[in-house]
């Protein structure tokens, strides 16, 4: 029997016990993308459609152990980093994944929720400007996101978000894939900016009237994980990912699950239901 490899992501984030968003987004978006999904579970969320009402975080021995057990066996050809809630976890994860030498990071700054509920201490903003960024292969934030990253304000309109996207890659020295999702215009333009040849590209989409919005960062991370895992350049995994998470917002726009912010539709690949149709 001829012997295959896994393409293998790893993924670093918070539990949701929705199943929306969080590890449990990264889990069903890598392994659509055909990769191999292992995780480190920084904090158990008590979470649903229609919201966030209490974090409990895990002891960063803990989630060190998790990284290290999944690094020291499986091995990984990616990471996504997700939700880190304190200062002590971001400085541990940077530390571990410095010792491994790990180079497909893709960073999705995770702050406050879709419902308003903070996910990082004030202190551990700067732990993770200074220690975790700069071992990240691409970051990808929103615009509320964005502005506490930079320290400023990011006019709310889609012909400021080009030079936002720069400035921050020009700070921090990695790409920046900045999401255009909190803004109001029917055609939303998301921008990747490439800190390794600075081009800057436009991701655009249509807007989809849904309220099944909930985890879409979590999934576009998650993807640009997956293929940057699978080979892909840079701005290859830039435009699947936005590609995938357009079209997992769309299939999934016309479900209802839970009272509130439903998730996509992270299968919508295997909509064919091959095994239900033969039996």
């Amino acid at each position: 029997m001829q012997n295959k490899n896994y393409f293998r992501v790893l993924t670093i984030a918070g539990s949701d016990s929705g199943g929306g968003a969080g590890i449990q987004a990264d889990i069903k978006t890598v392994s659509a993308l055909g990769c191999y999904a292992a995780s480190a579970i920084t904090a158990v969320t008590v979470q649903n459609t229609v919201g966030v009402s209490a974090v409990h975080p895990v002891p960063e021995d803990i989630v060190e152990g998790q990284i290290r057990a999944v690094l020291d066996d499986i091995g990984a050809d990616a990471v996504k980093i997700g939700m880190l809630q304190s200062s002590g976890i971001v400085s541990r994860i940077a530390k571990v994944l410095k010792d491994y030498g790990m180079k497909n990071i893709v960073l999705d700054p995770v702050m406050v929720s879709t419902s308003g509920h903070r996910l990082i201490e004030e202190s551990a903003i700067g732990t993770l400007k200074e220690e975790l960024i700069p071992l990240a292969r691409v970051i990808t934030p929103n615009i509320p996101e964005a502005e506490i990253l930079l320290g400023d304000r990011i006019l709310p309109d889609q012909a400021s978000l080009p030079k936002a996207a720069a400035e921050l890659a020009a700070r921090t020295g990695v790409s920046v894939l900045l999401k255009a999702g909190h803004l109001t215009e029917d055609l939303l333009t998301d921008y990747f900016y490439d800190a390794q040849s600075h081009e800057l590209i436009e991701l655009p989409s249509r807007r989809v009237m849904t309220r099944n919005t909930h985890g879409t960062g979590c999934t576009m991370s998650s993807a640009f994980a997956a293929l940057l895992a699978r080979g892909l350049t840079l701005q290859q995994a830039a435009r699947g990912a936005k590609e995938y998470i357009a079209r997992a917002i769309e299939s999934g726009a016309g479900y209802t699950i839970g009272h509130g912010h439903g998730p996509v539709d992270h299968f919508f690949i295997l909509n064919d239901k091959v095994i239900l149709k033969n039996h």
